[in-house]
């Protein structure tokens, strides 16, 4: 049974024996010294790690090694055939080093190259001065790859190669673009996917669909309604006036994790244990649907987690899967949203609220269920603590 639900316990781990990794790594940075006495040499990158760097360093070695090499097998040696063009390296570091960025996705390295080839090669037939070629069809790269949503630094160095090729480009005439441009680049970019896929980063980079309403109306859905929004990205993108290279849902999102990220810092000391309900409702797998129903309406809860002879929680069930026809409980049963007693309360938030999610069983390490936390103790929990943050001044006004 695939489960739809995040589990808290799995992520939090997940995260951790990354932070692990990343605080070795960190080992071998930049002394602080010597970054601050040498700035320049400092990373500029946000996020990026020294486990990063390697993968990126590795990654270029292979695909540009495998490249050149597969380009040979193709197209045979000469001195008119050129394994690779330049445009490939700088090509390598984006696909390598920051495969998340716009510019680094697959359209953008082989519609960028190859049009901007094409236009090098076009300017270059046109005008024969070749100083005023060279800026001309770097600029007209530019505006072709910016219309066709495909910007790619290194299609500037494909055109200029395209102005400046010499005997090589001349051999291959109009075909330059496509060889070696286009299949360069085609090589690259499946060995980058082949790469990443194997190395298990993302890539195509799609940044995470944003969170639907899952009940047919047109509102929007609860964690969007509040804190960042998109016309506070829009304004502040004008105010700055400046192009940066992420994607905007990925700004987005990176907000959205900051807001997350303050709130675990100011109340990370809550645990799922603090607030977490102890006596807990629940059904054995061999009850039927009528036991769960009547359970259901007698206690008033949304939904019931589902143990085995052994008290382990195997599934929740509710009404909504109960009304689907089927015989017995194993026919309803939904995958629960589980963590530990020691997860920080704070993490469940999103869980929480993605409009699927009623409640969270705690459980213990063999899935024995110790604890539920619901909506409505969260919701309840974080309440009391946002008005002891205010004082008793601001309890006084929120009574009033």
């Amino acid at each position: 049974m695939e489960d739809p639900h995040p589990t808290v316990d799995a992520g939090s781990r997940e995260e951790n024996a990354t932070n692990q990794i990343n605080r070795a790594f960190r080992r071998f940075e930049t002394p602080k010294c010597f970054g601050a006495r040498f700035r320049l040499f400092a990373p500029i990158l946000a996020g990026a790690t020294l486990r990063e760097r390697i993968f990126s360093c590795l990654g270029a070695l292979i695909g540009i090694g495998l490249t050149g090499l597969l380009c040979g097998l193709i197209l045979g040696n000469g001195p008119h055939v050129p394994l690779l063009v330049a445009p490939m390296g700088a090509s390598a570091v984006l696909l390598f080093a920051v495969p998340s960025s716009p510019l680094a996705q697959p359209w953008s390295i082989i519609g960028g190259n190859t049009l901007s080839a094409f236009c090098g090669f076009m300017v270059a037939s046109l005008v024969h001065d070749p100083v005023a070629a060279a800026g001309i069809a770097v600029a007209v790269a530019i505006a072709v790859m910016s219309v066709t949503r495909c910007l790619h630094p290194p299609g500037g160095a494909a055109a200029l190669t395209a102005v400046f090729g010499g005997p090589v480009v001349a051999s291959w005439g109009v075909l330059f673009p496509l060889v070696p441009v286009a299949l360069n680049s085609c090589i690259l970019v499946g060995l980058g996917l082949l790469f990443h896929r194997l190395s298990r980063r993302s890539y195509p980079h799609v940044a995470p669909s944003r969170p639907g309403n899952t009940h047919g109306t047109a509102d929007t859905p609860p964690p969007l309604r509040v804190g960042v929004r998109n016309e506070d990205i829009d304004a502040a993108l004008t105010k700055l006036d400046e192009t940066f290279d992420i994607g905007r849902d990925d700004i987005e999102r990176l907000l959205r994790e900051v807001e997350r990220q303050v709130l675990a810092r100011e109340h990370g000391e809550l645990t799922c244990a603090d607030i977490m309900s102890r006596d807990v409702i629940t059904i054995p797998f061999h009850a039927t649907r009528d036991d769960a129903v009547s359970l259901l309406i007698r206690h008033n809860v949304r939904i019931l987690p589902v143990t085995d002879e052994g008290g382990r929680v195997v599934g929740t069930v509710g009404l909504r899967e109960l009304i689907r026809p089927g015989d017995g409980l194993g026919d309803a049963l939904s995958a629960p949203a589980t963590a530990s007693p020691a997860s920080r309360a704070i993490d469940l938030l999103p869980v929480l609220t993605d409009g699927r999610t009623h409640a969270v069983i705690i459980t213990a390490m063999d899935r024995r269920v110790l604890g539920l936390i619901s909506q409505t103790d969260l919701l309840g929990a974080m309440g009391r603590l946002s008005l002891t943050a205010r004082g008793p001044a601001g309890e006084l006004a929120a009574a009033a």
